[in-house]
């Protein structure tokens, strides 16, 4: 069966708190370890009322704490914000702590707007320039093989933390491929490089002591209800949030309503419609329907899920049932 795994934000819902979204976001890790899921993943965002993710190394281990075979990870670190270094220390620590357990996903994009980016790192662009060399050399220091190096990041040196390439164009598809490194596509928001993307990384692919084959994880946005009319109901309150992506405007994520038609302008619709391209809305036999396809075509292997769901209990229920909508899909099934 296809591996599955969950990407978390630890979205802030309209009338609750950061401290409710990062222990919803903990629950919901607890469940998806129980569900089978392979991975939680969490992403760093800043200066957005509505994501809690921000120091997302703080929040992986509070859900490697409360879990005990899923693997935590990032989706990812945005390293051109950071020191090589101290991401070294960082998930060092946590891979010392969770030993096997840890992934440290990539990506160059600043993970906010420009004037918060320049905050974060004055010297950001420069960063993203040495994109390649920074995750090179970080690395370097969570090799056995840094030793004699006089920079050693302790601890870390020594965890072979997995490292994975995060990316939403072509770009960091040759980077992934020359690296040799897994490679997760932002499909979920920017599906419209998908298939490009994973054929330059097959093709261009280069082992490594990681990885001998490529590896390719796709994003998509998932809400499974009981009927196809309470997931279309429920997905109203992801298509609101994300138009505050397009407009600027992001807020809380806001209750479902009974007609989308009726709140957004015909233009959003339009722009949700090619972002989200790659949703997966409807009821079990529908999802797997559709994803069956998806896979056929991607011939991905391994999904991961973004569910923006305004109620935890649905969230937790779509989550259980997308577990049920893909038992049995494999590749050689389709």
């Amino acid at each position: 069966m296809i591996p599955y795994s969950v990407l978390d934000l630890a979205v802030v819902t309209e009338g609750s708190d950061p401290k409710e979204a990062i222990e919803r976001s903990r629950d919901l890790a607890i469940h998806a370890e129980k569900l089978g899921y392979k991975r939680f993943w969490m992403a760093e965002h800043h200066n957005m009322e509505h994501i809690a993710s921000s120091a997302t190394s703080v929040l992986l281990g509070h859900m490697a704490e409360a879990t005990s075979s899923i693997r935590i990870g990032s989706g990812g670190i945005m390293l051109p914000n950071h020191s090589p270094y101290v991401i070294a220390e960082h998930f060092g620590t946590l891979a010392t702590m969770y030993p096997g357990r840890i992934d440290l996903g990539l990506g160059r994009a600043p993970g906010t707007d420009q004037t918060t980016a320049y905050a974060i790192r004055p010297d950001r662009m420069k960063e993203v320039y040495n994109f390649p060399e920074n995750v090179a050399q970080l690395q370097n220091y969570l090799s056995s093989g840094n030793a004699e190096n006089k920079v050693r990041a302790f601890p870390g040196e020594g965890t072979e933390i997995p490292l994975w390439i995060l990316g939403s164009s072509t770009d960091s598809a040759h980077l992934a491929a020359k690296m040799g490194l897994p490679y997760a596509f932002a499909s979920h928001f920017a599906p419209q490089q998908l298939l490009n993307a994973i054929r330059i990384y097959r093709e261009e692919f280069q082992p490594s002591s990681q990885l001998e084959e490529p590896y390719v994880m796709a994003g998509i946005n998932v809400i499974t209800a009981d009927t196809n009319e309470q997931a279309e109901y429920l997905s109203s309150s992801t298509k609101q949030m994300f138009v505050g992506v397009i407009t600027g405007e992001r807020k809380p994520l806001p209750p479902p309503v009974d007609n989308i038609n009726e709140v957004l302008p015909f233009q959003h619709q339009m722009a949700l419609k090619q972002m989200l391209a790659y949703s997966f809305v409807g009821d079990k036999q529908r999802i797997r329907d559709n994803l069956s396809r998806f896979i056929e075509q991607t011939k991905v292997d391994e999904l991961i899920t973004a569910s923006y769901i305004f109620d935890h209990k649905e969230r937790l229920k779509s989550h259980r049932l997308f577990t049920e909508a893909v038992e049995g899909i494999t590749l050689e099934a389709i």
